[in-house]
């Protein structure tokens, strides 16, 4: 199971390091933690294995999300709890919010849920992850450094009995400052099958967190898909923080320049 909620409790299904970083990315993880938090351990009425399987969380995500924070010196933040509670990845108004179905394993207690639970939900833990990320940005944007927002996600090596041939995706709607030349260090790198928007694109509905936060404030944005069967130990985690990290140094890099230019 993933680490369990901050100091706080309930109040605190969101988390934020490094607030103060002065690298030019500001990185989120929206599906960070498959914890369940009373009364959800037990209302959701899924099994122990469930809750570890990808429906419930990106497992090796935030591991390849805290070692970019350390090495870009970027501030991260990133969701507490489990996705099948609430997908802090998704507009209030989504039928997937709150998802009865996710793949092909049904989540019964999220059945019928009330306006009042719904509710409940969003404010345990969506509205607080998309605030803290506005109170980041904000403060930034008051201190003037440069910024790039960046999302890190995995993904499972095999959907609804398909399987998905790319180590790494790079997921971008009209902004490419970030995706063209990542992809184009990737694809030279060599070794490595690379998707560009695949295996989602912003049409699929995923898009939610970056578009919100890096598409409408005009910033530098991206959101990157690694297949979680590459990220399944601390080794293999760092192994992609640390092969991305100058990448999107440099890419960052090409975009100040272009801004001075």
């Amino acid at each position: 199971m993933g680490a369990g909620l901050p100091a706080g409790g309930m109040s605190r299904a969101v988390a934020v390091e490094n607030a103060g970083g002065s690298g030019p990315f500001v990185l989120v993880c929206d599906h960070a933690s498959n914890f369940f938090p009373p009364p959800y351990d037990t209302s959701l009425q899924i099994s122990e294995a469930e809750k570890c399987a990808h429906i419930a969380w990106d497992p090796g995500a935030l591991g390849v999300a805290k070692g970019l924070s350390k090495a870009l010196d970027a501030p991260l933040v990133y969701s507490t709890v489990s996705r099948l509670i609430v997908d802090c990845n998704r507009e209030e108004t989504r039928a997937d919010l709150m998802p009865c179905l996710s793949e092909t394993t049904q989540i019964a207690g999220n059945r019928d849920l009330s306006a009042d639970e719904r509710a409940f939900r969003l404010n345990l833990a969506h509205r607080p992850f998309h605030q803290a990320i506005d109170r980041v940005l904000n403060e930034r944007k008051a201190k003037g450094p440069p910024t790039a927002v960046v999302s890190v996600h995995t993904y499972t090596p095999v959907y609804m009995g398909k399987a998905r041939p790319w180590e790494i995706g790079l997921i971008s709607e009209r902004d490419r400052r970030l995706a063209d030349p990542v992809l184009a260090e990737l694809r030279a790198r060599g070794g490595l099958t690379v998707g560009d928007n695949e295996p989602y694109a912003p049409a699929d509905g995923v898009y939610y967190t970056v578009r919100r936060h890096g598409e409408a404030r005009g910033l530098p944005c991206l959101m990157i898909e690694i297949r979680n069967d590459e990220v399944t130990t601390p080794e293999e985690e760092a192994r992609w923080s640390e092969l991305l990290a100058p990448m999107l140094s440099r890419a960052a890099e090409t975009v100040a320049g272009g801004a001075d230019a």
